[in-house]
């Protein structure tokens, strides 16, 4: 292919993995919006119709990406299936609070949970894989800490929403780091693993006569069934700018999603937003300053001397 052309393909491909990018993050961070229109329902049973369906729609695109053969493998596994039975749960639990979150009017701290998520993965890896903290992580870690002190201390309630998010979606993604499965076969197995005990839940409710699909319009239906999509369309598109953006843009953008249920909780919503949760977030916002910045420091330090080695030897160190 000429240099030109090359070029072009190259730019062309950083442009939709970009595209991709703010289209999963910008979905995630507004999927309140989603929720609010389900506020009627408990939490628990929209949980049960998202395992449900999403299984549904993950199994159309696996056959649709003729993917399969990744999940017969991931099931010979006994590991696999373990780690994924684990993580299906360690996401049910934060899915469960963050929908019930949403539909209660506290929008603004789950977007506090997502913020501290990053620094709850340095954390976790430093704990979990033995991976050395450097010095600027560790100060991050040390400001989001003063944090959620100061929310404790100065608002007199601790933020256990907020932790309980970025715990549990932080402990999810140790346990599919652990587990080896790429990510929509992975999310396959967990909903599968879980979608009997929800489908079981749902029926339970048709019994005793208070589910929704009893008495719901068409229109209501279509929407609950949309948790499918809802859930597995932005991981495809996670997918496409994974592989075709820097790591570096990838945490730029993940920023996008608890910012835009931030200004949703506070602009939308109109929830309450206290000096003692500003203070708690302006600490947040600064350590991720920090922490950002150092990443991106070692990233070019890294390249700089991948570009000071000689051609040859930079391809033989990958």
């Amino acid at each position: 292919m000429p240099p030109a052309a090359k070029h072009s393909s190259v730019a062309r491909e950083d442009r939709s993995g970009l595209i991709a990018g703010i289209a999963a993050f910008g979905t995630w961070g507004l999927i309140p919006i989603y929720w609010k229109l389900l506020s009627n329902l408990p939490a628990l049973e929209i949980l049960a119709h998202r395992f449900v369906w999403t299984t549904v729609f993950l199994t159309g695109l696996l056959s649709f990406q003729q993917r399969w053969p990744e999940v017969r493998e991931a099931i010979h596994s006994r590991r696999a299936l373990l780690y994924c039975f684990a993580s299906g749960l360690a996401i049910s639990v934060n899915w469960l609070f963050f929908i019930w979150a949403v539909n209660v009017g506290r929008v603004i701290e789950t977007s506090l949970g997502y913020f501290m998520t990053p620094l709850i993965n340095v954390l976790f890896g430093a704990t979990f894989l033995r991976e050395r903290l450097t010095r600027w992580q560790f100060v991050s870690v040390l400001l989001a800490l003063v944090g959620v002190l100061n929310l404790t201390l100065g608002y007199g309630k601790f933020p256990w929403l907020a932790i309980t998010l970025c715990v549990s979606f932080g402990l999810y993604g140790l346990l599919r780091k652990k587990s080896g499965v790429r990510p929509i076969p992975g999310l396959f197995l967990e909903t599968t693993l879980l979608a009997p005990i929800a489908a079981g839940y749902l029926v339970y409710l048709l019994t005793v006569g208070t589910s929704a699909l009893g008495s719901a319009s068409w229109s209501f239906l279509l929407l609950l069934i949309s948790t499918g999509i809802v859930t597995g369309l932005p991981l495809v598109w996670f997918g496409h700018a994974a592989r075709h953006l820097r790591l570096t843009t990838v945490g730029f953008l993940q920023y996008l999603s608890p910012s835009c249920s931030f200004f949703l909780g506070v602009f939308l919503y109109h929830e309450p937003f206290t000096r003692a949760h500003l203070i708690t977030f302006i600490f947040i916002w600064v350590a991720l300053v920090i922490f950002t910045a150092e990443a991106i420091w070692r990233w070019r330090s890294g390249r700089e001397q991948e570009e000071a080695i000689p051609e040859p030897l930079a391809q033989s160190a990958h």
